[in-house]
């Protein structure tokens, strides 16, 4: 039975009387890719901001891997690693230095962190460049370091916040290959917001989000056999009226 990394159910908020998310529910499996689809202002990153506890819903529930994120807050976050939409880099440290800090706030110990650096450098083709401040970096480099934070800690649930959004096509491109080649050879979930029809493999499941509420979820596959629609294209502009 596959194992659920992340569950929402009846998730609701609202900035004052403007509901940012209506009754929303899915789940993301482990070594699945769920594509988060929607236009700009349709919810996204105010359900990444639940998921990660920047805010609290007072209505609905989220689980990370079984833990419940209000309850079992620190169980929860410690198998989930973010990249968001805007960088969180420290661009006068070096590439090394950034990610052992962060390593070091996961209680990771130099000689592990060490390893898992370079393990993760070299995954992205990044490890030669570990002494380079991040500001002498172009985009692509710096969300590649990103993702490599993300998972020192080897996390079970990836979160991606639109982490192509401004990149050049071939940046665009290697990042997606990245994390999908990690969905099937790790087994890893991932729950990557975006707007971008070219970043859904065939195999990716769909979540539509409009205007804060749900509007299909599941496999690629199934849902265009199920509405008949051509390709996830068609299924964005017909379920979001999107130009």
């Amino acid at each position: 039975m596959t194992e659920v990394a992340l569950e929402v159910e009846n998730l609701t908020f609202a900035y004052g009387a403007k509901k940012a998310l209506d009754a929303v529910s899915f789940n993301v499996q482990a070594g699945e890719c769920t594509i988060l689809l929607g236009p700009n202002g349709a919810g996204k990153s105010t359900l990444f901001s639940l998921i990660t506890r920047l805010y609290d819903a007072r209505e609905g529930r989220i689980q990370l891997c079984g833990f419940d994120i209000k309850k079992q807050s620190l169980q929860a976050l410690a198998r989930l690693g973010v990249v968001f939409q805007q960088t969180t880099l420290d661009p006068d440290l070096s590439v090394s230095q950034n990610l052992r800090y962060h390593a070091a706030l996961h209680g990771m110990g130099r000689k592990a962190s060490d390893k898992r650096i370079q393990e993760e450098l070299e995954r992205l083709s990044m490890f030669e460049r570990r002494a380079e401040k991040v500001r002498q970096l172009n985009g692509g480099h710096k969300r590649r370091v990103e993702i490599a934070r993300a998972l020192l800690h080897k996390p079970s649930l990836l979160l991606l916040d639109e982490p192509t959004v401004g990149l050049d096509m071939p940046s665009r491109e290697a990042i997606v290959s990245h994390v999908h080649d990690l969905v099937k050879q790790q087994k890893l979930a991932v729950l990557w917001a975006t707007h971008l029809i070219d970043e859904i493999a065939a195999d990716d499941s769909l979540i539509v989000l409009h205007k804060g509420q749900v509007k299909a979820s599941g496999r690629l596959s199934e849902i265009l056999q199920t509405t008949g629609w051509a390709d996830p294209g068609q299924v964005f502009q017909k379920l979001t009226q999107y130009p």
